[in-house]
């Protein structure tokens, strides 16, 4: 395989000066997946002939437009004919389909390598976004390869007077391993990748098959396919993390001039893209422990400091040499090829960072220079040109006698190396494809007995992540009873994480199909894991140990014309995920627009379901290596709300215990994908019998111990708004809405010096108190019921929280041991000068109280409070200058979000409400001067109807002092009634949302028992009744109240 800078023979001659070329760039959109569609996604990409424009969804008038060489809108715009082709709808539209997309990029490959150049075609873009459709295409809509490989025989057939030769070889890099896709031997740590003067790097032992027609080419790669899943199965590896390389040797032999041209063509599918942030290792103390992802980083450096060599800049160190892929890509890269790169993205506006960062990625990659040459050369020369080299290794080897070893062996190889090639070389073209046919008559009857096997028994065809490998397998079930497992004893030979060398038996008899698991091996079977015989139907589906994935295909009889392409992997994970209990409904947010479920929670949906087998993959390989540790996925945030009662936003995080110690880490999506690829690492090592020990500094199941949040209790501080004390006794809910602990709270108000506010003090309005001063207590009296704490009593907690617009959080004294934590702490909190945002806080928004859990040996949450007291012993909140900072923090980064927007646009229409209200005030005013005035001049008028009236009559007489004080008591005990009635219609109203909260997070028993629903749907209907009547006398209460003032003051003026 080469893929130097030089080949073999390159002939130094005026017809191979150096083409120089930029790399040749197109960018291919896809349609929505089915994920996207039902995440309600928006499109955000747009074409224009060579342009690429791409759309902010956090802020839509910011656009970024690249241009390149090509731009495929395949999108929308397309139908299915007869054959399952996908083309155009018509006439209008834009559509771009495989035919369009091999006319501009695989015929110039062909053409490239027809002149004797070296072609390289490369597809990048994140994982799902196209690029194997693109490469290898699906069905009927076949991709670039097979194409280029058909039309080279087809054209091929119609040339006289030349030989040719065309080999194929296939290979995969995962993990810095190169695997030979075409070899049914696997060797430990995979082929070695060498470095030779002429040739460049290549791929020492990696099969080459000499090839003379498009269906040998067809069949070795199914071979590879085949391989490859077998592999991806075995090794626990995920294809969408491999890179897959063809390369096809084609060299033209010129019978009457003697003459050759040899082009290399590498057809390159590499892994996904995604971003460092979304699917690698953010945060991680382990985040370049695993090399995964090196080949992928390393090709995005090497493309970075060739760009800028093409810009003119001084770049000491292109770093070819650090990973497997940029060695073998080093002449696709600024060296002797005719490179271009297919860049697949999604539309969505789900994926646009990913997106946004391929765009990027391509427009690097286009400034990129190679200087491409025809390899045209004499035969004999080449053979002359290595038979003088082995002479003077020869000589360099006589003249080292015994000393310099190393330097022996190494020459003794490089000479071995060229022998070998030489023979290679003088080796008949005709011996080599003779026995390549001999291969391909193999294979070619193992795939006729596979098709007559199918048409007669049932089977098990694997399903896998990436549609590419799904149906490459089939395991027959033939009469009578045959053992499944990882021995190589059995009928079935299945290798995976999870299967014992016997698994399980599958029985066929009488035209039924039975499997039965044995003793403690996994078995599921349509969602639901089995113990016992069962009966298999047509189109089960069957999970062997951790995520082996099978369809069963009955009998011929049973089968119908039902299409297959449904029991996708996706399928399999939803139905374990329903059967676990876990669905949409669960996560329980409908948009009432359309009463579909909102897109953000279908998203976390599609990551619960797509973690699910990882997390069941890890928990084996902790269980093999005995690291004690057990991994479950959680939501967060599931039923947690924010300061105002609004859904926070969910994600999916995996909670791990260690069964031992009982210690607990919570860890992000992305951190738990970076361990489980650095377990696969160790697990690998472990199958291969190596030592597995590695400190624990570097050890993937391990972490330092952590401070864990357990969850939240929800203060609403509308009484503070009317200066009243509120005594609080709540529950502190967890992210799955079950009840963590019990929180006492009192909240009260009071003056500067501390001294607790009265019934005096409270105020009807809270606008009373703008501009004022306002000072409050927040007394955390007690924690009772800790669950944490009952778990494990070597456990401790602490309480924080957050007032308005302080910098960060407060938190109280650790209390360790103690399941009835007693707090016993008091914070004095100043707002010096209310403003209209600091009163609107309180009326509309809750305190939120977080619980903390601490475990022995984690570092307990800083408590002092020293940076924040003031010199008169509070804190102050409602600052100006705090909130001026704020905004032009954010103004400068440029990180306003939708929320803060929104919030902001809130605050005006409050703002607007509230000079409305103060406009009707004042026209109330103005009225109430009006009728004062009708009334004065109507008591003139009756007084000159009625002129012999006496003056005394007319004239009201002034109030004596003691009348006024009367008056002005009565006002003041007419407000004072009317805030005791708020009070207490607050004080009840506390107790109806708490009533509310439970029936909202009170979930069914699970499972199918009865007299638990019973009894659960008892206890709902009462707590309902409960609240409906708790509400309706709160509300009959503070209108008796309200009436009974009413009356008092209409009796008091008569």
């Amino acid at each position: 395989m080469f893929f130097g800078l030089k080949y073999p023979g390159k002939s130094e001659s005026s017809n191979s000066m150096p083409s120089v070329d930029s790399v040749k760039v197109a960018v291919r959109v896809r349609p929505f997946s089915q994920r996207e569609k039902d995440a309600g996604s928006r499109c955000v990409i747009s074409m224009n002939s060579s342009s690429t424009s791409i759309y902010d969804p956090k802020n839509p008038g910011h656009m970024k437009t690249f241009t390149f060489d090509l731009a495929y809108w395949s999108h929308s715009g397309f139908l299915k004919n007869k054959d399952g082709m996908l083309i155009s709808a018509g006439s209008n539209s834009r559509y771009a389909g495989q035919g369009e997309v091999f006319r501009d990029l695989g015929q110039g490959v062909l053409d490239n390598a027809w002149q004797g150049y070296n072609a390289t075609l490369l597809a990048y873009g994140q994982t799902g976004s196209g690029k194997s459709y693109s490469m290898i295409g699906y069905g009927a809509n076949r991709g670039i390869i097979p194409v280029v490989c058909e039309e080279l025989f087809k054209s091929i057939q119609n040339q006289k007077n030349k030989q040719y030769q065309v080999t194929f070889s296939m290979l995969e890099i995962y993990n810095e391993q190169v695997i030979d896709l075409l070899s049914e031997t696997k060797k430990p740590g995979g082929l070695k990748v060498r470095e030779d003067q002429q040739q460049g790097f290549y791929v020492d032992g990696l099969k080459r098959v000499a090839c003379d027609s498009y269906a040998q080419i067809e069949r070795l790669m199914e071979q590879g396919t085949k391989i490859r899943t077998t592999a991806s199965t075995s090794m626990n590896a995920t294809s969408s993390r491999s890179h897959m390389v063809i390369t096809i040797q084609f060299k033209q032999i010129f019978l009457d001039e003697d003459i050759t041209k040899q082009s290399v063509i590498n057809l390159v599918d590499l892994a996904g893209s995604e971003r460092q942030k979304s699917s690698g290792s953010e945060g991680d103390r382990l985040r370049e422990g695993t090399r995964v992802n090196l080949s992928l980083t390393t090709l995005g450096n090497v493309i970075s400091a060739l760009a800028e060599v093409a810009m003119g800049k001084k770049v000491l160190h292109i770093p070819y040499r650090d990973s497997v892929l940029t060695k073998l890509l080093q002449s696709a890269l600024g060296g002797n090829s005719r490179t271009i790169m297919i860049a697949a993205v999604s539309p969505a506006d789900i994926c646009y960072e990913e997106t946004l960062s391929t765009l990027r990625y391509a427009e690097r990659t286009k400034k990129i220079k190679n200087k491409a040459v025809i390899n045209a050369s004499p035969m004999e020369k080449h053979i002359m040109e290595l038979k003088a080299e082995n002479n003077k290794l020869l000589s360099r080897l006589t003249g080292l006698g015994n000393s310099g070893k190393t330097v022996a062996d190494e020459t003794s190889i490089l000479l071995a190396e060229n022998e070998l090639r030489i023979q290679t070389i003088q080796l008949t073209w005709e011996y080599r494809l003779e026995e390549a046919r001999k291969e391909w008559e193999q294979q070619y009857a193992a795939i006729t007995q596979e098709r007559r096997m199918m048409e007669t028994f049932p089977y098990l065809l694997n399903i896998n992540e990436d549609p590419q490998l799904s149906g490459v397998l089939k395991h027959f079930i033939q009469d009578g009873s045959c053992d499944v497992g990882q021995s190589a004893s059995n009928a079935i030979t299945v290798k995976g994480l999870g299967i014992l060398d016997k698994h399980a038996t599958f029985t066929n008899t009488d035209g039924k199909v039975t499997i039965t698991p044995r003793e403690k091996c996994k078995v599921v079977v349509n969602g639901v894991p089995i113990t016992m015989k069962t009966k298999l139907q047509h189109l089960d589906r069957v999970i062997l140990g951790s995520n082996s994935a099978y369809l069963y295909v009955g009998f011929p009889a049973e089968r119908t014309n039902e299409d297959l392409i449904r029991y996708d992997y996706d399928f399999f994970q939803s139905e374990l995920a329903a059967a676990e209990g876990f669905s949409v409904d669960k996560l329980g947010v409908v948009n009432n627009k359309d009463g579909k479920p909102d897109p953000s929670v279908l998203a976390v949906f599609h990551d619960y379901i797509k973690l699910m087998p990882l997390v069941a993959e890890a928990n084996q390989m902790s269980e093999e290596l005995k690291k004690e540790l057990k991994l479950e996925l959680k939501v967060k945030n599931l039923a947690s709300s924010d300061s105002r009662g609004y859904d926070l936003q969910k994600e999916v995080i995996v909670k791990v215990t260690n069964k031992i110690t009982n210690q607990v880490w919570v860890w992000s999506k992305a951190k738990f994908i970076n361990r489980k690829f650095l377990m696969e690492e160790v697990y690998q090592h472990f199958l291969d019998g190596e030592d597995v020990y590695v400190g624990q500094d570097r050890d993937p199941f391990w972490d330092p111990v952590e401070v864990i949040h357990l969850g939240s209790a929800h203060v609403w501080l509308q009484s503070l708004a009317y200066c009243m004390k509120l005594e609080e006794q709540t529950e502190v809910l967890n992210s799955e809405g079950m009840e963590e602990a019990i929180l006492l709270i009192n909240i009260a108000p009071c003056s500067s010096d501390g001294r607790a506010f009265g019934e005096d003090d409270m105020v009807i309005d809270p606008l009373e108190l703008l501009g004022r001063r306002i000072d409050f207590q927040i007394h955390i009296l007690q924690c009772l019921g800790v669950k944490w704490l009952r778990e494990v009593t070597e456990r401790g907690i602490q309480i924080g929280y957050r007032v308005y617009d302080l910098p960060h959080s407060l938190y109280t004294k650790p209390v360790w041991k103690n399941m009835n934590a007693k707090i016993e702490e008091t914070v004095h909190f100043s707002a010096l000068n209310a403003s209209h945002e600091f009163l609107n806080y309180l009326q509309k928004n809750a305190l939120i109280v977080d619980l903390w859990g601490l475990q022995e040996g984690c570092a307990e949450v800083d408590y002092s409070l020293q940076d924040m007291v003031t010199n008169e012993g509070t804190i102050i909140v409602d600052n100006p200058k705090t909130v001026i900072e704020k905004n032009i923090g954010l103004g400068t980064t440029n990180q306003i979000s939708d929320l803060y927007l929104k919030l902001l646009k809130l605050e005006e229409e409050t703002e607007l409400l509230r000079d409305i209200n103060r406009a009707l005030r004042e026209e109330n005013v103005f009225l109430k001067d009006k009728l004062k005035k009708w009334e004065t001049g109507h008591h003139e008028s009756k007084k000159l109807k009625s002129p012999n009236r006496r003056a005394i009559k007319t004239t009201k007489q002034p109030l004596s002092s003691k009348e006024a004080d009367q008056m002005c008591n009565h006002r003041t005990s007419y407000d004072a009634d009317f805030a005791k009635a708020l009070k207490v219609f607050y004080q009840n109203m506390n107790i109806v949302r708490g009533q509310f909260l439970k029936l909202k997070h009170s979930k069914p028993p699970e499972g199918d028992n009865l007299q638990m629903l019973s009894l659960f749907t008892e206890r709902q209907s009462h707590m309902l009744k409960d609240f409906g009547e708790q509400l309706e006398s709160s509300i009959c209460r503070l209108k008796n109240d309200v009436a009974l003032i009413v009356k008092k003051k209409r009796e008091s003026l008569a």
